[in-house]
Formats: C-alpha cells, sequence, structure tokens
C-alpha cells in the first residue's frame, strides 16, 4: 500500500523514507488554513517523532476538495543525510 496513492508512477518517484512503516500519522483535528477550515491529521517519523507535515482528511468548502488524503510534506523538517543530492 503507497503512502502516496496520489502520484502517478511516472511522474515523480515516491520517497523511500516515507513508507508507512516510518511515518506515522496522528488524530484529525480542524485547523483554519489560508485556504479555510480543514480536517488534518500531523504525519511524523516514527523513530525519532519530528513532524514531517499534515494529510488533509477533510475539506470543508468545495473548491478544496481536491486536497483530501493529499500529504503535505514541510522541507523545513527534512534532514539531508550522507549520499542524497
Amino acid at each position: 500500500m503507497s503512502l502516496f496513492p496520489s502520484l502517478s508512477k511516472g511522474a515523480m518517484a515516491e520517497p523511500t523514507c516515507l513508507t508507512p512503516v516510518n511515518v506515522g500519522c496522528g488524530p484529525a483535528e480542524q485547523r483554519l488554513l489560508l485556504t479555510g477550515l480543514h480536517s488534518v491529521a500531523d504525519i511524523f517519523c516514527e523513530s525519532c517523532k519530528t513532524t514531517l507535515g499534515w494529510k488533509y482528511e477533510q475539506a470543508f468548502e468545495t473548491s478544496q476538495k481536491y486536497k483530501e488524503g493529499k500529504y503535505i510534506i514541510e522541507m523545513s523538517h527534512m534532514v539531508k543525510d550522507n549520499g542524497w543530492d
């Protein structure tokens, strides 16, 4: 099962460090974001518990429904490790 089901196989490679084994998902909560009210769940590294971003569980505005089930990874929480370019 892919953590990123919305990625097409040809367009982008799925990040190898983000598999259901390595990433946990917290409980959904409502947050007022710049684009309106959304129900989101934080996603985090299972090893170090660092918050990596969030998953859109539900969008309450019709124009934002396309975000449901999608993930946001905040690059500021990513760490470059040996061998990465």
